[in-house]
């Protein structure tokens, strides 16, 4: 209706110019009028649609069920016609049953009743011409004795066929009767019902033109001919004067009544809902501004007091087109400018809040002190009493599985000890309802404005709730800790005494503050997890207890590092002859690749000990092993190479008391003599492992006095910036110093003393007292090379047995010593030596000065010899071969224990004895 505005020229227009005015307004695309006219077309067009479609679709079904019905009923009735079966057997059937069958279907009105053998062959048909021929069609249910129904589109359009079978007297199907129909079009049915519908939508069309041409004459008088953009830009401007612009506006009339009061003038006056219509002389303002209202006077910008406010106030006349003159007034507050003065020393507090806090909070990398220190920021800048609860699996570094309402309090600040909120470290299940639970399960911040009027957070604990509002405390903010999308925990802020409740502005910057703190926190959270991790790694790959027997007592410290866990490590093997090798090993860096490497090496000392290598040749094999290790697995793979790795090897002989040590780049070996002094045994200096390049590793050796200790170490145990490495050598030495110390009591006595306050590097102390065999229980031969010296070694062994109390395991061990000694004796060179070892087990050991040593292999069956070996592998424990720069000795290892060693019987010697052979390599 834009284009419809009312005439203002000096005279009528002509008829025919009104007439295309009004069909152009009529036509544009912003004329209500056509609008709804186009809405009431797609209407009655949807409706007409409808309504044919319903047509053709109840027609299409009615027409298909009537064929179906008569079909099936024309077939059935035919099939069971009397004298149908007789006829049948005629010789000629068709001559009886083609007349009966035509009349039969002109009577049921239908197109075809045929009927077949059941070979298929024709009796009946209504083309002659088909008679007697053999037809294919789907009758198989017929001919089983089921009736049945088809549509199918045949050449004359859609049809359906039903079939019955025609039985016996004996019920057994004897033929089949089909009879078809050509489904009449639904056009029919149509044609008398479409005109009806058509009219009536043509009705229909005529009444919304006339509806339409109504509603669009009286709309333009009513808007005196404005158009739709017109009253909608003027709908806009008057919904912004009275609800969005940030002025009040007075519009009064000659009367000095009030017209019009916006939204911001009824905030700025506090004026009464039915203020409009009254004279503004009854609407209780300052006398001064009742004047200035009630007066005709023009005003610019000057300030009246209303309440507790500062209004700056201009005046204006207005002249309306009824010729009446009146006033509108405009209202500013400058109170607002002291109030956002204030305003912007609050917001430069926050600023600097939030800046102690990215400084404060996250300076460790534990969750709990993460937590303490948000609480310690925001108490008491922003709330008067903080405190901060955080899911369990968050406080052991694991990812909560899900928002749970079971919290921990972790952090408390701004109370003194008496206080009646629940304790630091109790495990509080929130009850649905309260507003932590709200803010965990929904994931948004909670405002509690006054919480003498919450029942959900009393419904937590009457009895407490009641403490909590008699100690002042009356507001309180909830805001969810959460990280990459995860639910954390929750911060709560409360206020207190003359305290100003919460607001969105504060809730605003909590929530900032609390986004802050959960970034640190799943940090700390995630550090920790990692680091659990690795120490978990690292102890399982430790040892997880010592060996010890009569001749050595270890005790053992293992520190994990204040900022991570490192590789440092060591172990105690026990080695054939009465022996132990003792290591200890630094890998330089930390975390999981630092304690993955230590396992890898700590393994492969396990192996090469296994070939009873001396601690120079572990050394060099296990520096050969990692410089293969970092050329195979780069550092893209790892991140990090082993290069740089120390280690030292330490070998103690309990029959002589020497201990010989080899070192890659490892601290020396400290001992401790019986009387108290301390010495360190200093091998020849070698590079650390990895960079050896092929330069020999040598053996320091030296004999200990009996009741020594043994002390290795790692660097973490010395490492002390304000202190020279010799100084922290000397320092160990002192702390060492002393007799009569147990290596337990040495450990405590060492830590104590280097690492007060502890070691930003992991530390391994392993200290092992030493004592010697006793004499008593080592027995040594010289063997001369000559078979007939073979019988009075083992008689005389068999006596150390006997005097030892070992007779139990005599007979294996008289058959191993016999089965050694002759491959010495055959195979190897002088000297010949036999030794035996009583030390919690019976070790049984041969030297000759051959390099070669015998192997078990499978004997051949006309071999005579060669089962000794297998004899030696069945009564020992366990045996093997250890080399000297003298030759070799074979040792075999045998259990003590009563009712020790194998059962023959059950070994089924004689069968088993024949499959294996040893000789000499």
């Amino acid at each position: 209706m834009s284009g419809e505005a009312g005439h203002k020229g000096g005279g009528p227009p002509d008829a025919p110019s009104g007439g295309r005015r009004r069909l152009t307004a009529w036509l544009t695309t912003r004329s209500v009028a056509r609008q709804v006219f186009l809405l009431q077309l797609a209407l009655v067009v949807l409706l007409v649609a409808a309504a044919v479609v319903a047509l053709v679709v109840q027609a299409r079904r009615d027409t298909m069920a009537d064929a179906r019905h008569r079909t099936i009923a024309a077939a059935q009735s035919f099939a069971h016609a009397p004298g149908l079966v007789r006829a049948l057997q005629n010789d000629f059937p068709t001559v009886e049953l083609q007349p009966l069958a035509e009349g039969a279907r002109k009577a049921a009105g239908i197109d075809a009743l045929i009927v077949y053998e059941l070979d298929g062959i024709t009796l009946t048909h209504s083309d002659p011409t088909q008679l007697g021929k053999h037809v294919i069609g789907p009758y198989a249910e017929a001919a089983a004795g089921r009736p049945f129904t088809r549509t199918f589109q045949g050449a004359l359009g859609l049809s359906v066929v039903s079939a019955a079978p025609v039985r016996d007297a004996r019920g057994d199907v004897v033929a089949i009767v089909s009879a078809a129909v050509t489904v009449e079009k639904v056009q029919d049915s149509l044609d008398q019902q479409l005109p009806v519908i058509l009219g009536s939508a043509a009705g229909a069309l005529g009444l919304v033109a006339l509806g339409t041409g109504l509603v669009s004459r009286r709309l333009r008088r009513q808007t005196h001919g404005l158009g739709p953009a017109e009253m909608t830009r003027m709908y806009e401007h008057h919904d912004a004067v009275l609800h969005a612009v940030r002025e009040g506006v007075l519009i009064t009339g000659r009367d000095h009544r009030l017209l019009l009061a916006n939204d911001e003038a009824r905030r700025l006056l506090d004026l009464p809902e039915d203020a409009e219509g009254h004279p503004v002389t009854e609407l209780g303002l300052e006398p001064s501004l009742t004047a200035l209202l009630a007066s005709d006077r023009i005003a610019t910008d000057e300030v009246h007091l209303a309440a507790d406010r500062l209004l700056a106030l201009n005046k204006r006349v207005t002249l309306p087109p009824g010729g009446q003159h009146g006033s509108v007034v405009t209202l500013r507050d400058t109170t607002e400018l002291r109030s956002l003065s204030g305003r912007a020393e609050v917001a430069r507090e926050r600023l600097t809040l939030l800046y102690d806090a990215g400084v404060r909070i996250g300076t460790t990398l534990d969750v709990v002190r993460t937590a303490e220190e948000l609480a310690e920021v925001a108490s008491p800048g922003f709330a008067d009493v903080v405190t901060v609860e955080l899911l369990d699996p968050v406080l052991s570094g694991e990812e909560p599985a899900g928002a749970g309402t079971e919290l921990r309090r972790t952090a408390l600040a701004g109370l003194t000890e008496d206080h009646p909120l629940y304790p630091s470290g109790e495990l509080i299940r929130f009850v649905p309802g309260s507003p932590v639970d709200t803010s965990v399960t929904e994931g948004r911040s909670v405002v509690v404005t006054d919480l003498a009027s919450s029942t959900g957070w009393r419904a937590q604990d009457e009895e407490r709730a009641r403490r909590v509002l008699r100690s002042g405390i009356h507001s309180l903010a909830v805001v969810p800790l959460r990280a990459r999308g995860v639910v954390l925990g929750v911060a709560n802020f409360w206020r207190s005494g003359a305290s100003p409740p919460f607001t969105d502005e504060d809730l605003s910057f909590a929530e900032e503050l609390g986004n802050r703190a959960a970034v640190s926190i799943d940090n700390a959270r995630r550090y920790t997890r990692e680091h659990t991790m690795a120490v978990t790694l690292q102890r399982s790959l430790m040892p997880r207890s010592l060996p010890g027997d009569e001749t050595l007592d270890v005790a053992s410290r293992y520190l994990p590092a204040e900022s991570g866990v490192g590789g440092d490590w060591f172990d105690v093997i026990p080695l054939p002859g009465a022996r132990v090798a003792l290591v200890v090993g630094d890998v330089v860096g930390h975390g999981l690749h630092a304690a993955a490497t230590m396992g890898r090496l700590r393994i492969a000392v396990h192996n090469f000990s296994a070939l009873d290598l001396s601690p120079d040749e572990l050394i060099w094999r296990l520096d050969e092993l990692v410089a293969l290790i970092d050329v195979d697995e780069p550092s893209e793979v790892w991140g990090e190479t082993i290069t740089g790795a120390t280690c030292l090897c330490a070998v103690y002989d309990s029959v002589s008391g020497e201990v010989a040590v080899a070192s890659a780049g490892h601290l020396p070996l400290a001992f401790v003599r019986p009387d108290g002094s301390v010495g360190f045994l200093e091998p020849p200096v070698s590079p650390p492992l990895g960079l050896g390049a092929g330069m020999p590793v040598e053996t320091a050796r030296t004999i200990l006095p009996e009741g020594s200790r043994l002390v290795l170490y790692t660097d973490g145990l010395l490492e002390d910036r304000t202190r020279d490495p010799d100084d922290s050598l000397a320092a160990l030495r002192d702390a060492l110093t002393g007799p009569g110390r147990t290596p337990e009591e040495t450990c405590a006595a060492v830590i104590g003393t280097m690492l007060p306050t502890g070691s930003g590097d992991d530390v391994a102390l392993l200290v092992a007292g030493v004592r010697r065999l006793a004499p008593d229980r080592v027995a040594v031969w010289d063997v001369p090379r000559d078979p007939a010296a073979v019988s009075p070694v083992r008689n005389a062994c068999a006596r150390k047995l006997a005097e030892w109390g070992l007779e139990d395991i005599a007979f294996g061990t008289e058959l191993i010593l016999s089965e050694l000694i002759t491959n010495a004796v055959r195979y190897g060179l002088d000297p010949v030596r036999v030794r035996l070892l009583y030390s919690g087990s019976l070790i049984c050991e041969v030297s000759d000065g051959s390099s070669t040593a015998p192997y078990i292999r499978r004997a051949a069956d006309t071999d005579e010899g060669g089962r000794g070996l297998f004899l030696v592998a069945q009564y020992a424990e366990k045996w093997g071969t250890r080399y000297s720069p003298r030759g070799k000795t074979i040792w075999a290892a045998q259990a003590t224990a009563p009712g020790a060693g194998p059962d023959m019987d059950e070994l089924g010697e004689d069968d088993i004895l024949g499959q294996w052979d040893d000789a000499e390599l």
